[in-house]
């Protein structure tokens, strides 16, 4: 029955490009690229409690994948070889950080967009002659769309399927403590860097479906930090650790950022970082885990309540 009642629930959303406009069908596609976006970070991030801001790194790639090979591949050859790009540089780089923890992977995540951003720029203007690229693709806005929804249901079913197996206990044991996680026989590379990699193609995939919308592509327009951090504050405001977090954090803060965004183009910066600090010093463990938390203080004040009348 939940499986019958999941595609029906698809099959509406699919629907929704039909009755909103383009202007409509365009928030449509950013905010399913952010669900699937804090999805796969949350897929790794959450259980291990590492917090990248890479993300805007593998998003660049696929996006920039896209804009290279589509005059010399079909499209679905491109996105394969988005993907292929994606987590072959997640291997490398998972290979190399991933026994860094806490602040120093952070910094170090967020260092590997800048550095992989300027390195494109050099060569673009150093090799190629040029900064920018053109995406000459046959798709449109709901075309997009469909794609994107595609791969956001299958981020959320492998990421179902992965805090049920053997390796999601893996990953929380590794997120409560590594130490014990190691004295217990968990091999914590080979762990950290499946799902690192899993989370990084799916990364890579969305920036590559995303890039048809921008027609003209350089590496400030892929490479905007904002992606990263905009992707942290919605799966943590959601809650990382938690399978509907990730999407209950993302569609509230994407439609309230571009409300803000368009309101007050010149402060979303400061509004964002303001943002980022609320959330996590009022919210750690996300809306969902408060709401869990609200509602057993509540049945526990009810369940006491009785025994408290009948001795008095």
């Amino acid at each position: 029955m939940r499986y019958l009642l999941a595609v029906l629930a698809l099959a509406a959303l699919a629907t929704l490009p039909m009755v909103f406009g383009d202007y409509g069908t365009g928030m449509l596609v950013g905010l399913a690229g952010y669900v699937t976006l804090a999805t796969s970070w949350a897929m790794f991030s959450g259980p291990t409690r590492y917090i990248s801001l890479a993300t805007v790194a593998f998003f660049g790639v696929g996006a920039y994948t896209v804009a290279v090979l589509n005059e010399v591949l079909p499209y679905p050859l491109v996105l394969l070889a988005a993907a292929g790009i994606g987590a072959t540089m997640a291997l490398l780089v998972g290979l190399s950080t991933l026994r860094l923890a806490g602040i120093y992977f952070v910094i170090f995540s967020f260092g590997l967009a800048e550095l992989v951003r300027q390195l494109i720029t050099w060569f673009e203007v150093n090799v190629t002659g040029t900064l920018g690229r053109y995406i000459f693709l046959d798709l449109e806005a709901k075309h997009i769309f469909w794609q994107l929804l595609a791969l956001g249901a299958a981020t959320l079913a492998l990421s179902a399927w992965i805090r049920r197996s053997r390796l999601g206990l893996a990953l929380r044991v590794i997120g409560d403590d590594e130490t014990v996680a190691a004295h217990s026989g968990i091999n914590l590379a080979r762990t950290k860097l499946v799902l690192f990699v899993a989370s990084a193609t799916i990364i890579t995939l969305v920036g590559a479906i995303q890039a048809p919308r921008w027609v003209y592509v350089e590496p400030s327009i892929v490479f905007n930090p904002t992606v990263s951090f905009l992707t942290v504050i919605m799966a943590l405001l959601g809650g990382a650790t938690r399978l509907w977090g990730p999407l209950c954090g993302a569609v509230p803060l994407f439609l309230l950022f571009e409300w803000l965004s368009a309101r007050f183009p010149d402060h979303f910066s400061i509004l964002l970082g303001l943002m980022f600090m609320a959330v996590v010093y009022a919210l750690p463990d996300g809306v969902l885990a408060a709401l869990e938390k609200f509602r057993s203080k509540g049945n526990g004040n009810s369940a006491t309540k009785p025994a408290k009348e009948a001795n008095a």
